[in-house]
C-alpha cells in the first residue's frame, strides 16, 4: 500500500465530510446520510482490492 491510496481515502473522507456539513446546515439531513454511507461504501470497495493482494499475500508466504 503506498501513499497515494492514503491520500485518496484521505480526500474522500474530506469531501464527504464537506457535503454533509453542507447538506446539514441547509435542512437536508437524508441527503447527508445518503452522502456520508456512499463515502463509506466507496472507501470499503476500495478496501477490497488490498485486504484481497494481503490474502495472496499471505498465501505465497506460507505456500498455500
Amino acid at each position: 500500500m503506498d501513499i497515494s491510496f492514503l491520500l485518496k481515502i484521505v480526500g474522500i473522507g474530506m469531501s464527504v465530510a464537506v457535503a454533509c456539513q453542507i447538506l446539514s446546515k441547509i435542512g437536508r439531513d437524508e441527503q447527508a446520510s445518503m452522502v456520508s454511507v456512499a463515502g463509506i461504501l466507496v472507501v470499503f470497495l476500495m478496501l477490497l482490492g488490498e485486504i484481497g493482494a494481503l490474502f495472496d499475500s499471505i498465501r505465497e508466504v506460507f505456500g498455500l
